[in-house]
């Protein structure tokens, strides 16, 4: 892993995150690869928080603070202004949650990724407005606690398939990772970093305060939703063609569901109905891949 992982750390300590934050671990290992040569656009989201209050910043690289539905907007001025300079070798990557992407920002972003603007839009998910008090957002699973779905009334809906509608956009690249697969991780920031027009990555962060679990099980968690198949590590380039980069010994959705407490007001028979789309998504997905291989 030491081989693949770059050692600098443009992350410092004393930032502000919880203990056990996925999306301060993600942030970690992005600019590792991405490297000093990095401007970073932060719409409103815990990062705005975890990185310290302005003008100090837990970061190496140059932030841009900007509003929540700004991000993708943003970045494809920077990348404007750079490419006028002349700085095409700098990279711009927007770091939004889930709040603002999968709602807020999706407008901003669907905008950018259809006039395929360059820069690398990153989203770190916990699956609900963290930053604010655990609201829902349409990135929470069906079934779970948030306080404004709170367990008599649970989130009614599916979480968007966010990775599906920025492929239907046709961009170079898009792709999901999880921070307890840091290797497949720190390979597709690379991947992104060779192409050149907009590249999306949906990473997975797990929450211990927003999921109800212990603040020293992040990793696992993470990794039982990948080896549950609930959040499956995969790539799309340009929209048709779809690979998975691993696909882990297979866990019941049971086990990375009773693990949280968001969940355990949940019945055997619930659980039964996210396991069933869970498997109907999987199998969407690996009729793709499997269609893609076909046209090689």
């Amino acid at each position: 892993m030491k081989d693949r992982i770059p050692e600098n750390e443009l992350l410092m300590g004393g930032h502000l995150a919880c203990p056990g934050c996925g999306g301060a671990l993600a942030m970690r290992l992005v600019l590792k690869e991405l490297g000093p040569k990095t401007i970073v656009v932060l719409p409103a989201c815990c990062w705005s928080i975890i990185a310290g209050p302005y003008p100090q910043s837990s970061l190496k690289v140059p932030l841009y603070h900007t509003a929540f539905e700004t991000g993708a907007a943003v970045a494809s001025g920077i990348r404007a202004a750079l490419d006028i300079q002349g700085q095409h070798d700098t990279n711009v990557i927007v770091w939004a949650g889930d709040g603002g992407t999968f709602d807020i920002g999706l407008q901003a972003l669907s905008g950018a990724a259809e006039r395929n603007e360059d820069f690398i839009y990153c989203c770190y998910d916990n699956e609900a407005y963290m930053n604010t008090g655990i609201q829902r957002s349409s990135a929470t699973p069906w079934g779970a606690w948030t306080t404004t779905t709170p367990s008599k009334h649970p989130q009614a809906t599916d979480k968007k398939d966010i990775l599906a509608i920025m492929a239907a956009h046709r961009i170079p690249y898009a792709a999901t990772a999880s921070v307890s697969y840091p290797v497949d991780l720190v390979d597709k920031v690379k991947k992104a970093m060779s192409i050149r027009g907009t590249r999306f990555l949906h990473i997975l962060a797990p929450c211990p305060p927003g999921w109800k679990f212990e603040d020293e099980r992040a990793i696992d968690m993470g990794r039982m939703a990948v080896q549950s198949r609930v959040f499956p590590l995969v790539e799309v380039e340009h929209g048709t063609d779809w690979r998975f980069t691993m696909d882990p010994e297979h866990v019941p959705v049971q086990d990375y569901i009773r693990a949280q407490g968001r969940f355990r007001h949940l019945t055997d028979e619930q659980i039964g109905h996210i396991s069933d789309a869970v498997d109907y998504r999987y199998e969407h997905l690996r009729d793709l891949a499997e269609r893609s291989q076909a046209k090689v």
